[in-house]
């Protein structure tokens, strides 16, 4: 989590060029941390209610989204 660690520090820098870097880097990051989460639990069978219930979005928010992407399969083919 250094990293992480690291971007939300640079994030309250008073140099705006620094801190909104560093915001877009975060927003890349939990996007890509969002995608993971989802594929996850779609793994496991949740339905897009229950995830949009966890994530405080519409399901249809939340299907719209990530409905069109593949699964990320985990090592191991499963």
């Amino acid at each position: 989590m250094s990293q992480a660690t690291d971007l939300a520090a640079a994030a309250g820098s008073t140099d705006p060029r620094v801190g909104l870097r560093a915001v877009v880097a975060l927003r890349r990051l939990l996007e890509r941390l969002e995608d993971v989460q989802v594929d996850n639990a779609r793994r496991q069978g949740w339905s897009w209610q229950e995830i949009a219930d966890v994530l405080e979005v519409s399901k249809q928010g939340v299907h719209k989204k990530h409905a069109g992407r593949p699964v990320a399969r985990t090592q191991g083919g499963s």
